[in-house]
């Protein structure tokens, strides 16, 4: 018997990026949700995680999130559904994630239950293959089309799931998901539509909770809230006794970070929210009807994250409050810049300058006419293809600011930059590499489902 309406807890938009707050998410399990999802990842932590195969989160945290959810699903007896398992959904990422869940499950002594999981990893071979039998990998966001050298320097790829692996985990029965690099609306609209809702529904309601507490007012991060979705609306309601969910919280948080706001692209077509009505149903709860879902047409596209290296990195300080030197930053910076050329000259490095404080703007020597901040702090970042390099070039570049040649200077009264004495070095640096689509014959075909059994 289909359900008439269907409850939904999220109680943070990015499990584990900083710890889920506790009072909210238990005021929201003691309601008695159908589902526990969260997203644990996103491609706005940069290339980094993805290219080392790391975490951008802390482990603790991301345990304490996990547990929090397994306790309340588990004492409840609901599936939990965890999406882009460790911040990049990275196969080493989804078995540490499964890890985590054995040893809770055993901290607990929890019965047994049924735990599923997939792997997000595309093999370079795979993508070798089909460009060479002439399929176009094409590029998003004003890409180009992939190219074989830029595959070349790919070290990590991970697709991106839509609700299929989902899907598939619970109708094997699965009561803990742990998913690869996923679509994050994906995550709450599988459960929706593998319960028989329609999938404008299930797509808008993923849309408003992938960020938990983000489409509420006040703003408070890594609070809970629940969206329950019938077959005409999605309703969603903030659980801090403090927030509410209001037409222009939950409106304004639909349509941010995107030229169109109006269009969310998921795997398997487009949400259109063109014609969304937001009403206040009450105190803490925002109803919405109008949504819209677009079937693609044609076989599907998958999306691929891909990153690689670029070299090691270093970072160094200055900060400068000699008004002569401010006035005449971007003559310093260059000065500097030329001394490292002159000693890499025909080398591989890059050099980079960040200023804080210019006019209370951050940039890389960026026109000016005036500088009005009485003190400066820059940043200045090596990289090159080793460690020795890199701390040279990053030193050179920092320590050539104290050194700079400016006009109308005497002897050292005019020198005022205070830099740090030493470098430091950084994790390596890594480029997105990839942003494109595959086309696929099965929307499985990059995904492979597994299950176990975990507890006593």
């Amino acid at each position: 018997m289909q359900k008439k309406t269907l409850r939904i807890h999220c109680s943070n938009g990015h499990l584990g990026f900083a710890p889920t707050k506790e009072e909210s998410f238990w005021i929201g399990a003691r309601t008695k949700p159908d589902y526990y999802c969260c997203d644990s990842g996103s491609d706005d932590i940069g290339p980094v995680p993805l290219g080392a195969d790391k975490c951008a989160s802390h482990h603790e945290w991301q345990k304490h999130d996990l547990e929090l959810m397994l306790l309340a699903s588990r004492q409840q007896g609901v599936p939990m559904i965890i999406g882009s398992a460790g911040d990049t959904g990275s196969n080493s990422r989804v078995d540490m994630y499964v890890d985590f869940i054995r040893e809770i499950a055993q901290k607990h002594k929890m019965k047994k239950f049924k735990l599923a999981y997939f792997y997000s990893e595309v093999d370079k071979a795979y993508l070798y293959k089909k460009m060479e039998a002439g399929e176009v990998i094409e590029g998003l966001d004003g890409r180009n089309n992939l190219t074989i050298e830029e595959l070349d320097k790919t070290d990590r790829i991970v697709a991106v799931a839509g609700v299929h692996p989902f899907i598939k985990a619970l109708e094997m029965g699965a009561d803990v998901i742990i998913g690869g690099r996923s679509s994050d609306a994906c995550v709450f609209a599988a459960p929706a539509i593998y319960e028989g809702f329609p999938e404008n529904i299930a797509y808008y309601c993923g849309k408003v909770l992938e960020c938990a507490s983000f489409c509420a007012e006040p703003y408070g991060a890594k609070e809970t809230v629940i969206g329950t979705i019938t077959r005409d609306d999605v309703k969603v309601t903030a659980m801090h006794p403090d927030q509410r969910c209001t037409v222009a919280s939950v409106a304004g948080h639909a349509m941010y970070e995107r030229s169109n706001p109006y269009y969310e692209h998921v795997a398997g077509g487009m949400l259109d929210m063109r014609d969304c009505v937001y009403e206040q149903y009450d105190e803490k709860t925002c109803r919405i009807t109008g949504a819209r879902f677009i079937p693609i047409q044609g076989k599907m596209k998958i999306k691929l994250e891909g990153s690689g290296k670029v070299g090691e990195r270093y970072l160094g300080m200055a900060g400068i409050r000699d008004p002569y030197t401010i006035k005449h930053i971007d003559e310093v910076i260059q000065w500097a810049r030329d001394q490292v050329e002159e000693r890499f000259a025909g080398k591989e490095y890059q050099l980079s300058y960040r200023i804080f404080g210019k006019n209370g703007v951050m940039g890389d020597l960026e026109p000016v006419k005036e500088i009005k901040s009485h003190e400066l702090m820059i940043i200045v970042e090596g990289v090159a293809p080793t460690k020795e390099v890199a701390e040279e070039v990053t030193m050179i570049g920092m320590r050539q600011i104290f050194y700079a040649r400016l006009p109308e200077v005497k002897g050292t009264a005019g020198t005022a930059a205070f830099v740090l004495d030493e470098v430091l070095e950084a994790s390596p640096a890594y480029q997105w590499t990839m942003n494109h689509t595959v086309t696929v014959d099965d929307p499985m075909e990059l995904f492979q489902v597994h299950i176990t059994e975990i507890g006593e």
